[in-house]
């Protein structure tokens, strides 16, 4: 049996798992390039884990079709899937030396020779070469993963899975082992799909993000896609802060945010709609306070110290919910209890519906 031309390496097809009423994930199709690295992203609860599982042929859907290079894997046994998946926990056993764990996942019609030539290209592969005799217990959170990984790849698998790989980790240790993870998959090739509910952690390594919600893919696209023009106003808060700003459209190229400062914004909505304008907090821009028409007054509440910026919450007339700005170190006048003009600029701005519960 061939696979068809022109079909996707890994694909999800309406994928959907109910456990009674409830559809924890619902029609879910996804499609996968070779050697893409996708992330799955959303809230607790939302069933990418779950999705993930189905995958890699831990739990039955209950409708939908997996399928590798265009052929249906959806009722094969987990072995026979060709993947490899490294769960959350890492899954390694205790009384096992990190060589012993990834020697585990390998077949004993191999020959002892080749289990250990295997395990040893392995090990140097995730740079623990030094490491093979020792256990679980003695081996940082790092090195776990990376045994982890290794046991995961003993097989030659085809697709790699990975179930929230760096959220038992130190914050101090994660940036960096992201940055491996990423270079590990690059120099594999390996088709990789990563369930993790960081979207920093999302938009640092992954060529594509999906994003789900209550068991439905909301949008998929490259990191800066998900960031700079989000689907919903859902999406544009989970993937990175964002403000949300109540606004009236005046015209077809005018709306009025706060009812006081006029943007100039071609949009689709009929005047005299309530909409939410959305902006990111790197851009809105602040100056000593000003009468002119187009900026806000605001006053500011209180400074976060981010590093290369400071995080400033302002209270704006009008307006409940904080609203965030990140300015330079040099903005002496930015301290707490200042008066500041804010300006939101126009090309920045997303709009969305307002939720039908307001």
């Amino acid at each position: 049996m061939h696979a068809p031309a022109n079909t996707s390496h890994l694909a999800v097809d309406g994928l959907t798992k109910r456990f009674g009423q409830l559809a924890a994930v619902d029609d879910l199709t996804l499609d996968l390039s070779e050697g893409e690295f996708v992330c799955l992203v959303g809230p607790s609860g939302c069933g990418k884990t779950t999705a993930l599982r189905i995958i890699a042929g831990l739990e039955k859907p209950t409708a939908g079709r997996i399928l590798s290079n265009g052929l249906d894997i959806t009722t094969l046994a987990p072995a026979e899937r060709g993947m490899g998946m490294v769960f959350q926990s890492y899954a390694l056993f205790p009384n096992m030396t990190a060589a012993q764990n990834i020697a585990f996942a390998l077949s004993r019609s191999a020959g002892a020779a080749n289990i250990k030539a295997r395990v040893s290209e392995l090990l140097e592969l995730v740079d623990l070469g030094k490491f093979a005799r020792r256990r679980p217990s003695e081996l940082s959170g790092g090195q776990q993963q990376r045994v982890a990984i290794a046991r995961a790849l003993a097989r030659e698998p085809r697709f790699l899975l990975l179930d929230e790989p760096l959220s038992a980790l130190d914050p101090q240790i994660r940036g960096r082992l992201r940055n491996e993870l990423k270079l590990l998959q690059r120099r594999l090739g390996i088709t990789t799909l990563m369930v993790t509910h960081d979207q920093a952690e999302a938009l640092a390594i992954a060529d594509r993000i999906a994003v789900m919600r209550a068991g439905h893919l909301l949008q998929v696209g490259s990191p800066k896609e998900i960031y700079d023009d989000p689907v919903d106003a859902f999406t544009g808060e989970f993937v990175g802060a964002m403000n949300f700003l109540p606004a009236t459209v005046e015209g077809p190229d005018t709306l009025r945010i706060l009812g006081k400062m006029p943007l100039a914004l071609r949009h689709d909505f009929p005047a005299g709609t309530k909409v939410l304008a959305a902006v990111r907090p790197e851009y809105v821009e602040i100056s000593a306070a000003s009468d002119a028409p187009d900026t806000l007054n605001a006053k500011i509440l209180g400074r976060e110290f981010q590093g290369a910026f400071v995080r400033l919450s302002m209270s704006a007339e009008g307006f409940e919910r904080p609203l965030l700005a990140d300015v330079g170190n040099a903005h002496a006048f930015a301290d707490e209890g200042a008066s500041v003009a804010v300006r939101i600029p126009a090309a920045r701005v997303r709009l969305f519906q307002l939720p039908s519960a307001q």
